[in-house]
This record gives structure tokens, C-alpha cells and sequence, in this order.
């Protein structure tokens, strides 16, 4: 089984060197194809004003000074020209992709392309609080037997698998939950107005993280409780119960 592995935290990114050693415990075929920089909240952005950057670190790892779908593009049409690959996983990412996030997400991004090609694609979160060590450890010790499992069920085409490990020790998992998408309360957000040494403003976009009231059969409910969350999301994002009406409507 050929792997691609990729991110959205850049090519040095701890996570990523801990998806590598979980690839490589379910295959001896592993690819890195990774932004050469952070590039969180790059979501499903293309480079078409700049040219890439393809950078060789060794035989089966590459950096790309692009957006986390450029590398999945490099990839596919540049680097794997006699074989595509049978899987790719995506992150794993320093932080949760819940709720809303997915929209946003970078590491998510990997995966949706992956899918837009025809490759199994899932993307994968560890939850941390910030100013605590993130606790790589849980994702490592459960991702490979849930990626085993999925791969042995199976799911349908332009549909990728979104998980997240909860900020809890690996032996302290509480199971494995397969959850919808959640929604955050967006008073969340922070928008850190600051001056620059020209009395010119700038600003930062932030978020104040705090524990919200999830419902409990969420991605967001679920991680909260210490359960890993795995949800899929389909590519298709046509509202269709608003299809008759809508029709109706405009007749």
C-alpha cells in the first residue's frame, strides 16, 4: 500500500513526523509531500500568482513552498507519475479541526483534495490547550488500529474521514465515537487590534479557546468528553432539502 502524508503545519511540524511513523507502521511505501511553511487556515487555496518551489529533502520526501492542496497537486501530478497513492493522511495537526474549523482547515484541505482524486483520503487532529504540551502520544498509539478498521470498512467516493483525539493520555481515551459535524459559539473570536512602530494599526485574528456546551453526538460533544471523534464529510455541499422549495420558488 503506497501512503502520501501531508499537512498543513509545514514540513518540520512535530505531527507530521509522528503521521510519518504511524504510515510506516501500516506500510513500508511512505511519501512526505508538505508545505515547506506553516500554512494553517490555507483551507482548499491554490498558488496562481507565484510558481512552486518542489524541494527534494530524500527519495520519498519533498517540501513545496505552496498552500496544503498545492502539495496534494505536486503530488499526484508530479511526483507520482507511475503510481498514485492508495491512501493519504493528512496531518497530523497540532490542534483540533471541529466544528466549523473544517471550513478553515488547512490539514482538512489535504484530504478534500485527495478525495477530489480519487485517493481514500483522512485527516487527523490531536486536541491540546494551549499552554499545555500537546499529547502527541494519544493520537500515536490509537491512529493506526482506527486507520486499520476504516480502511477494512471502508467509505464512499468524494467523502473523506475527519478525526480528532481528544486532549486526554492515550490510556485515558474514553472509545472511539462517529459524530456529525458540531458548531462552535463564535464569540470565540478575537480580533487583537495593535500600532506598529509608524503609528500604523495592524490586527491579529485570534480565538479565546474555551470549553463550550456541546451536543453530545458531535465532533466538538464528543472530544470534550475524552472520546475520539470521527466524522465524514462529503465534498458535495448541496442543501438538498432546500431543493423543492427553492425550485418552486423560481419556477
Amino acid at each position: 500500500m503506497r501512503i502520501l502524508v501531508s499537512n498543513d503545519d509545514g514540513i518540520h511540524a512535530p505531527g507530521l513526523k509522528v503521521l510519518e511513523k504511524i504510515a510506516k507502521s501500516l506500510s513500508k511505501d511512505v511519501w512526505v509531500v508538505a508545505p515547506e511553511y506553516e500554512q494553517s487556515g490555507a483551507s482548499h487555496s491554490l498558488t496562481l500568482t507565484l510558481p512552486l518551489r518542489l524541494r527534494k529533502i530524500n527519495a520519498r520526501k519533498y517540501a513545496v513552498r505552496g498552500t496544503p492542496t498545492d502539495c496534494v497537486m505536486m503530488a499526484m501530478h508530479e511526483i507520482f507519475k507511475d503510481k498514485r497513492p492508495d491512501l493519504l493522511l493528512s496531518g497530523i495537526n497540532r490542534g483540533a479541526n471541529l466544528g466549523e474549523d473544517v471550513t478553515y482547515s488547512g490539514t482538512v484541505a489535504v484530504a478534500m483534495e485527495g478525495s477530489l482524486l480519487g485517493v481514500p483520503s483522512i485527516a487527523m487532529s490531536q486536541c491540546f490547550q494551549h499552554g499545555h504540551p500537546v499529547k502527541w502520544g494519544t493520537a500515536e498509539a490509537h491512529a493506526p488500529k482506527l486507520i486499520k478498521k476504516l480502511l477494512k470498512a471502508g467509505w464512499p467516493k468524494d467523502t473523506l474521514i475527519n478525526i480528532n483525539f481528544p486532549d486526554v493520555l492515550a490510556e485515558s481515551v474514553t472509545g472511539v465515537e462517529v459524530v456529525k459535524q458540531g458548531k462552535r459559539d463564535l464569540t470565540d473570536l478575537l480580533l487583537d487590534a495593535r500600532v506598529d512602530a509608524r503609528n500604523v494599526p495592524y490586527y491579529w485574528i485570534g480565538f479565546r479557546r474555551q470549553k463550550n456546551k456541546s451536543k453530545r453526538q458531535t465532533d466538538l460533544g464528543a472530544t470534550e468528553n475524552g472520546a475520539i471523534s470521527v466524522t465524514p464529510l462529503q465534498l458535495d455541499l448541496t442543501h438538498a432539502a432546500s431543493m423543492k422549495a427553492l425550485k418552486a420558488a423560481l419556477a
